[in-house]
């Protein structure tokens, strides 16, 4: 059964849940894109670009047979050029090694350039349904929130902290979308200046709440 936290975000997530092209993909290579787009890159921004690349290289096959010229233009202006780089090899890996069909598993994901911890665990859950959690910006602020951590979250012991409390609030078999919950709780209400507390579905859980020092 769901932790209470967990029962509560995916409540708020089913009438909630930010309006964004890429959730209306199946097909993993969507996810995966958008995740490598998302990183250090705010939405808004990515949006456009998400929506040209797909035009552009909508499979795998299609960004792996690309030149490395083109797949840069269409990043231009996204900035982390590696990012854009370690997608191309990445994809070139999945057809040869893999024969076009992405990794599900976390740990094989991480094996692909440009997939780390955080990012092998949103698209194992988001595309593959697995148990796994995720860790980013806005998923760190709300933990570390819900459970006033008083360690610094970027610390080494603040890290397995934040990895400890994301593994146990998962909800088994809804772990995609309890991610995405915390990702949009994060950004449309608990944000990093001015937390939107009266309107958040868990502030009676947020212990950081209950004594006053959620900013």
């Amino acid at each position: 059964m769901p932790s209470p936290l967990a029962e509560r975000l995916l409540n708020w997530y089913q009438d909630n849940a930010r309006d964004l092209p890429w959730r209306y993909h199946t097909d993993p290579y969507a996810v995966w894109v958008s995740e490598i787009m998302l990183q250090q890159t705010r939405v808004d921004t990515v949006i456009p670009y998400f929506q040209r690349w797909m035009e552009r290289f909508p499979s795998i096959e299609a960004l792996a047979s690309a030149s490395q010229q083109e797949v840069l233009k269409y990043w231009e202006g996204l900035g982390y050029y590696s990012r854009a780089r370690n997608l191309h090899r990445a994809a070139q890996i999945v057809l040869r090694a893999h024969a076009g069909q992405m990794p599900q598993e976390p740990n094989a994901l991480q094996e692909l350039p440009g997939i780390g911890r955080y990012t092998a665990g949103a698209i194992a859950s988001i595309a593959f349904g697995a148990d796994a959690a995720a860790l980013d910006g806005n998923i760190r602020r709300v933990l570390a929130r819900v459970f006033n951590m008083d360690l610094p979250v970027h610390s080494p012991e603040g890290e397995r902290r934040l990895w400890e409390l994301a593994e146990e609030q998962l909800p088994s078999g809804q772990a995609g979308n309890y991610n995405q919950a915390l990702m949009d709780l994060g950004a449309l209400i608990c944000t990093p200046r001015e937390p939107d507390c009266p309107c958040c579905p868990v502030s009676d859980l947020c212990e950081a709440r209950a004594l006053g020092v959620q900013k």
